[in-house]
């Protein structure tokens, strides 16, 4: 099996408010441009909610082999059958979702600095997303750009967690992404709002493999 580093390679977190058709067939169509992971975070959604929605994501990963993550949500996590969850702010801790999830399940938490990172090590996160690198509009007036000496220093300290770069990434920063040794990519409008999710996807993807 593909360890779990070659499987965060490119890892697409769902948004069905820019995606411009039904999110299953989106993310299917990304997944066919080289996504390697899904993230379900719609997180405004009810757990029943999120759960029909999620259903197509979910097979959809199974079919081309990529991971299913559930971001926050034990219970949908759970009767989705996920390959894992991500933990945020609020949410509930590593060894709580792994007592619910089962102890394979892996475990992924969101960190923005340097005392995250540490938390999310101590913890015992399998991997991490840290961001963002680049300013992007979801995070604009909340978070500034980390960038990518601190992306470079988040890896130095993660220990044995992966950690995905998150926030403004684009084929033309993937190069300066896999020079820090991250494990891979994180996007989300840059595939799901341009309409085409294979080409973008693919675009990523082979600018990534080209850093290599």
């Amino acid at each position: 099996m593909t360890g779990l580093r070659e499987r965060l390679a490119l890892l697409l977190v769902t948004d069905r408010k820019i995606a411009r058709r039904p999110l299953a067939e989106s993310v299917a169509a990304a997944l066919r441009g080289g996504v390697t992971a899904v993230m379900l975070r719609e997180k405004d959604l009810a757990t029943a909610d999120l759960i029909a929605i999620g259903r197509g994501v979910a097979d959809a990963c199974r079919a081309a082999g990529a991971l299913f993550v559930v971001n926050g949500n034990l219970s949908a996590a759970r009767a989705l059958g996920a390959d894992g969850v991500q933990l945020g702010y609020g949410a509930p801790g590593v060894a709580e979702a792994r007592d619910a999830l089962g102890r394979t399940t892996l475990v992924g938490l969101s960190t923005h600095d340097r005392t995250e990172l540490d938390a999310a090590r101590n913890a015992g996160a399998d991997y991490v997303t840290f961001g963002p690198v680049w300013e992007t509009p979801s995070k604009r007036g909340i978070l500034d750009a980390r960038g990518t000496d601190a992306l470079a220093g988040a890896v130095a300290n993660a220990g044995r967690m992966q950690v995905v770069a998150l926030g403004g990434v684009t084929a033309a920063r993937a190069a300066d992404v896999r020079r820090t040794g991250a494990a891979g990519i994180a996007c989300i409008a840059a595939i799901l709002a341009t309409g085409d999710e294979l080409a973008a996807a693919a675009a990523i993807r082979s600018a990534w493999e080209a850093a290599a």
